[in-house]
């Protein structure tokens, strides 16, 4: 049934009254009737659908995110041995490197071992001593002053006999001055470690 549009021009408005609805004329009723469905189909989008949709993208969102912890948490666990594999090797490594580091009871044997390594390079000592420690958080750093003389072979001798000693000593602050006759005075801050363990963080 198609709305007859010279039917409706023809209409007088003033005679639609809500007291006898039953009597409009049928194009008044189907527009009144579309009307209602348009704005139910528009209050019932909007208080059930939009809302579900809302939820559902909600739904969604989270299950992405509980499936990535998921793949996360999974990973972990999977690698859980080769982990503790990981920690077991770390923690031997650290030992070893501990043990390369001086007790206070083996520091003063560092001097000997400096003295022994210069004087079998060529070197002739001006001065060797300890200089003030220095605490860092987990360990503390114990400087030697070094001040020899000799060639510039003889100080490399020295510094890849130092680099082969069983405890780390690492050398810094160099300074090389001419002392005359071909001799050179080598200067350097030689630094041991000693790891502070009984010290709480």
């Amino acid at each position: 049934m198609k709305l007859d549009i010279k039917a409706l021009q023809e209409i007088d408005w003033n005679e639609v009254e809500l007291d006898n609805i039953g009597e409009w004329p049928l194009p008044v009723k189907i527009i009144c009737c579309s009307l209602v469905v348009l704005v139910m189909l528009i209050i019932g989008y909007t208080m059930l659908v939009s809302t579900s949709i809302d939820r559902y993208e909600s739904a969604v969102s989270k299950e992405q995110e509980l499936r990535k912890n998921y793949r996360i948490k999974y990973g972990r666990a999977n690698n859980l041995e080769l982990y503790r594999q990981q920690m077991l090797d770390m923690e031997d490594q650290f030992s070893q490197l501990l043990r390369k580091l001086p007790t206070s009871n083996e520091t003063p044997g560092l001097l000997d071992d400096l003295t022994y390594v210069g004087t079998s390079s060529g070197l002739t000592f001006l001065k060797i001593g300890w200089l003030p420690e220095v605490k860092k958080e987990f360990y503390t750093e114990l400087p030697i002053n070094l001040e020899v003389v000799g060639t510039y072979h003889e100080f490399g001798e020295f510094v890849s006999k130092v680099a082969q000693l069983p405890r780390i000593v690492s050398l810094h602050d160099f300074r090389i001055e001419n002392a005359g006759n071909n001799a050179l005075v080598f200067g350097v801050v030689a630094k041991t470690y000693r790891y502070e363990q009984g010290e709480s963080q």
